[in-house]
């Protein structure tokens, strides 16, 4: 069976990248994002991008590396906020924007890995997000549909992994990685570190192997979003 196991982020991602595609990404702010995987893509140039991720990073870094280049054509996200690019692109209408509460983002991804391809939620209704989906009633309450997603490709970030792809994520950095890694026809994952096949606890794999096509083992930045300390 031909190796997961690829040297760089760019090896990992050769052949699957290309224009108007669209990209699960996990993450949250800065906190678990695929720092390498976004930075390869960017080095790609590929462009229309569609990206399905809580936020867009920061300026300069994570995610708003793309927008700063132009690659993306839209976002489907939860926040906005950190990043005065992103702002910036969304309010001047060079960037489009699917809103969605934390939750719907998290679902819509979870229910496109596990192949279903549309919920109903109380999320949202009565407000700009319920705005042409469909309405339905159960037990007296008013729900909306929302689609599962299923993108061409996902990039995570994870604390280990293994030669075949299985995956754990170290505390608030699991995040959105999860649900981003099963919804992706292609997942591609980048770890602190490869460990031996066998040496993970199968009790304590979040991802397993068989939604990772790709991983490799990086050096990371994990910058800090926010720094706020108080007077010695």
């Amino acid at each position: 069976m031909k190796s997961k196991v690829h040297g760089t982020a760019a090896e990992a991602l050769d052949g699957l990248l290309f224009d108007g595609m669209s990209i699960a990404a996990g993450g949250f702010g800065l906190c678990g994002i695929p720092e390498l995987l976004i930075a390869a893509i960017r080095d790609a140039g590929v462009k229309d991008l569609t990206i399905a991720s809580n936020n867009a990073g920061v300026d300069g870094f994570g995610l708003g590396l793309l927008l700063e280049t132009r690659q993306v054509r839209k976002m489907i996200s939860s926040y906005v906020g950190e990043n005065a690019e992103f702002m910036r692109q969304y309010l001047s209408g060079e960037l489009e924007l699917e809103f969605n509460p934390q939750g719907t983002l998290a679902e819509r991804m979870r229910a496109g890995g596990a192949g279903i391809p549309g919920f109903y939620t109380k999320t949202g209704v009565g407000t700009v997000i319920a705005e042409g989906k469909d309405h339905k009633e159960f037990d007296g309450e008013t729900y909306i549909l929302e689609r599962g997603i299923v993108a061409d490709l996902a990039i995570v970030k994870a604390w280990k992994g293994d030669a075949q792809g299985n995956l754990i994520y170290r505390k608030t950095a699991r995040n959105f990685n999860p649900p981003a890694a099963t919804c992706g026809k292609v997942c591609v994952a980048e770890v602190e570190e490869i460990v031996p096949v066998g040496s993970l606890d199968p009790d304590a794999i979040h991802t397993p192997g068989i939604y990772v096509h790709h991983i490799i083992q990086g050096e990371h930045e994990k910058r800090i979003e926010n720094r706020t300390v108080r007077a010695a």
